[in-house]
């Protein structure tokens, strides 16, 4: 995952820039098909940190190269970013100090002002050297075994306490305290004038003093931010996925792989199959952001962890990642025919969609598992059972 995330990285911003990577890692639903195309499970809140763990370790030797720097993680790694962001400051120019203070702040706000029952467990912040940034900030409620994510993004910000977040991903928990919300504006300012104006003693007089409170007027409709929902079934079901996006992709796969990848397929080793995991992966660099709707496809490119769709297909995803390392080298050096060739696919697959019919999805997923053998199809399952193996054999 930090090889392939890496390479993805450097694509997008060879491609698009380090502001459209922040503006990707801001929306919640290009997030959540990152993670699921570099074999996470597809619907797990251990997404959020294997994504920020995988960017940490895989950007970290090409952050002079990117001027991008991936901050923060999970428990005392999120406790560590203001020191952090402060090295990086002083080595590189910018503001740490100002930055190390919005991070506390961002963790502040979502903890403090937004009170709905998730308690922050995970903090991610990942800054480019011109002082723009992104966070990706993760709380948990431990009895209803939910998670929830923030998605903060600089560009645009106006303000930490009104309508900041760029997007909140995770089910909703009935009524909660949002001073965050445009509409609480009028209660931000109150309790600021409380403050000021009483203390804290005059504050407990006039509560004392309030009569019951008369039912409030109807609020207006909430804007609403992009807003992901996920399902607690580990296992992909036809549901989860848009099958015509599907087949379009493998179309796409098939049809452009030989007009375009004559040069990609002479590498020993590439096959159909490392080229429909390769479309999939274009499109997490190029799609446009409605076709993030169904994550879920996403898993489809090299399985996952826990074997849902299928176990993760270790050959395929070597070739997807050399195959893609490859192009993105190319491109450096001015030679950017692989990477063109790359987003082709991508194009294909949208030109193609609803115009192409393929497999069902259950007879896609049982091709994948009847192949899983010769693709080194491997689970964190199989992991543990060798890892017992091999303490059984030396105890005996």
């Amino acid at each position: 995952m930090t090889r392939l995330g890496a390479v993805i990285a450097q694509a997008i911003i060879i491609e698009y820039g380090r502001d459209e990577f922040l503006r990707r890692l801001a929306h919640p639903f290009w997030f959540q098909s990152f993670g699921a195309v570099m074999g996470m499970d597809w619907h797990s809140s251990g997404i959020t940190t294997s994504v920020i763990g995988s960017l940490k370790a895989g950007l970290r030797p090409l952050q002079r190269e990117l001027g991008l720097h991936v901050c923060g993680g999970r428990g005392k790694h999120s406790r560590a970013t203001p020191q952090e962001l402060q090295a990086i400051g002083e080595r590189v120019g910018f503001d740490g100090a100002a930055l190390a203070q919005t991070s506390r702040l961002v963790a502040k706000v979502d903890s403090a002002a937004v009170q709905d029952g998730f308690d922050l467990y995970l903090h991610g912040f990942i800054v480019a050297d011109d002082g723009h940034w992104v966070v990706v900030q993760q709380g948990m409620n431990g009895e209803a075994k939910q998670a929830r994510r923030y998605h903060w993004l600089s560009e645009g910000l106006e303000s930490f306490v009104d309508q900041p977040h760029a997007a909140i991903e995770g089910r909703g928990r009935g009524e909660i305290v949002n001073l965050t919300d445009h509409r609480a504006e009028r209660s931000r300012r109150a309790q600021l004038e409380l403050l000021e104006g009483l203390g804290p003693d005059g504050i407990l007089r006039e509560m004392a003093a309030l009569a019951p409170a008369a039912e409030p007027a109807e609020n207006e409709a909430e804007p609403l931010l992009p807003h992901l929902v996920l399902p607690d079934h580990h296992d992909v079901r036809p549901k989860d996925v848009i099958l015509r996006r599907l087949h379009a992709t493998l179309a796409a796969a098939a049809e452009r792989g030989p007009a375009d990848f004559t040069q990609l397929l002479a590498l020993p080793g590439v096959g159909p199959r490392t080229v429909q995991s390769l479309a999939m992966v274009a499109e997490v660099v190029h799609g446009a952001p409605y076709r993030f709707s169904d994550p879920a496809r996403y898993s489809l490119a090299h399985g996952g962890k826990d074997g849902h769709p299928f176990p993760v297909p270790l050959k395929v995803y070597d070739e997807t990642i050399r195959v893609l390392k490859y192009a993105v080298v190319k491109a450096r050096l001015g030679q950017g025919e692989e990477l063109a060739a790359i987003k082709r696919l991508d194009l294909q697959a949208r030109a193609l969609e609803g115009k192409v019919s393929g497999p069902s999805f259950e007879a896609f997923v049982a091709r994948e598992r009847a192949n899983s053998p010769a693709y080194g199809g491997r689970t964190v399952e199989d992991d543990r059972l060798e890892s017992e193996g091999t303490a059984r054999r030396r105890s005996a």
